[in-house]
């Protein structure tokens, strides 16, 4: 899929964001959870104000996938204090990496994957890590084949459930 670009989001991106984060979550979760909360999840995290708010936030970036004027997935890093949990100055983490399911297999995760590590290279850090959903095994085989390794867990609330994510890393400097 060499035709992907990558394009950095803006302010003047955000209902786009909003359709693709709402459209990849809802395509990889709503069958293993509930509809009230998926929903919930939905509105709060991908609200026009929760997205001013990382869109506006220096140590956070979001990314389009964009194959035929397409949005086909998207990226989302942070750094420093604005990291999930680890929040380690010589670490950036890859919050999101979603990518929509017909375009599963046509590298594009591969290619925003890659942007996330040319970026944590830039910032000079030392490991990039993540949490994935222990019950999304596509999304772990992905990491694994990357060079990432399982380093603790961690409890990611959906609604009103919580649910186990393996946190997992990559030191930089082995690739």
């Amino acid at each position: 899929m060499e035709n992907i670009i990558i394009k950095k989001a803006t302010l003047n991106d955000i209902s786009l964001l909003q359709e693709i984060g709402r459209h990849t979550f809802y395509e990889t979760f709503s069958g293993s959870n509930t509809k009230d909360n998926i929903q919930k999840y939905l509105d709060e995290s991908f609200s026009s104000a929760k997205l001013t708010s990382e869109l506006t936030d220096p140590n956070a970036e979001f990314y389009f996938a964009i194959l035929d004027n397409k949005v086909t997935g998207y990226l989302k890093l942070n750094f420093g204090q604005s990291q999930t949990e680890l929040k380690d100055d010589k670490a950036v983490e890859i919050e999101r990496i979603y990518v929509l399911k017909e375009f599963h297999g046509k590298e594009v995760g591969q290619i925003l994957f890659g942007k996330a590590i040319q970026i944590a290279k830039q910032k000079n850090a030392d490991y990039v890590w993540l949490g994935v959903w222990e019950e999304n095994p596509r999304a772990i085989r992905f990491y694994r084949k990357n060079g990432f390794i399982e380093f603790d867990k961690h409890v990611f609330k959906l609604g009103n459930t919580g649910q186990t994510d393996i946190m997992m890393k990559l030191i930089i400097k082995s690739i």
